[in-house]
């Protein structure tokens, strides 16, 4: 077998997987196969096709070195699958990521914060904005995540372009993970 490289060629990755759900959140998780094809174990945007409805999305990671991709309500209502249900799904590594979906506290506070501060927002990358809202949003605790935002704000304050100290293979939506894992489904 040839050795895997980090090429930027648009390698089609194809598998078949069910959709579980674990806390109401409709999600596919890929065979290790599928994962090992992966430029990364953290996170990687792609384009894909689930029941041949394609869209744009980032590949989560599991945290136990695979990956795995939310299916909200809408995309399973074009796709024409449900929980329980085996899709088809397709995937190609993005030579672009999509913006985050940033979320209220962060989005307000970036919009209360210093012309500086949001220059610098829009200077980073899409990628390095995902792992600011990933490294916010990875807590439970309302506290927490408040300095966090704080915490963020600060930091691209003072040029940081990335959150440090955070584990990007780990999962972080802290409705889904336990102790930095995806967990088994409900």
């Amino acid at each position: 077998m040839p050795p895997r490289t980090r090429s930027t060629e648009l390698t089609t990755i194809s598998f078949v997987a069910e959709l579980s759900t674990i806390e109401g959140t409709t999600l596919v998780r890929l065979p290790d196969e599928a994962s090992e094809q992966l430029p990364s174990r953290g996170q990687v945007a792609v384009r894909a096709s689930i029941g041949g409805h394609h869209f744009e999305t980032v590949v989560e990671p599991d945290g136990r070195r695979g990956h795995w991709i939310r299916v909200d309500h809408g995309l399973q209502e074009v796709a024409g699958v449900r929980p329980g249900d085996s899709a088809e799904v397709t995937l190609q590594v993005a030579s672009e990521w999509p913006e985050p979906e940033v979320p209220d506290d962060l989005a307000t506070a970036l919009g209360e914060a210093a012309s500086e501060i949001r220059d610098a927002w829009e200077d980073i990358t899409p990628m390095a904005r995902w792992e600011w809202v990933r490294w916010v949003q990875a807590t439970s605790n309302p506290q927490t995540r408040h300095r966090r935002v704080e915490v963020s704000l600060s930091k691209l304050a003072s040029g940081k372009r990335r959150p440090c100290c955070f584990d990007l293979a780990s999962c972080t939506d802290p409705s889904l993970a336990k102790s930095g894992k995806l967990r088994d489904v409900s």
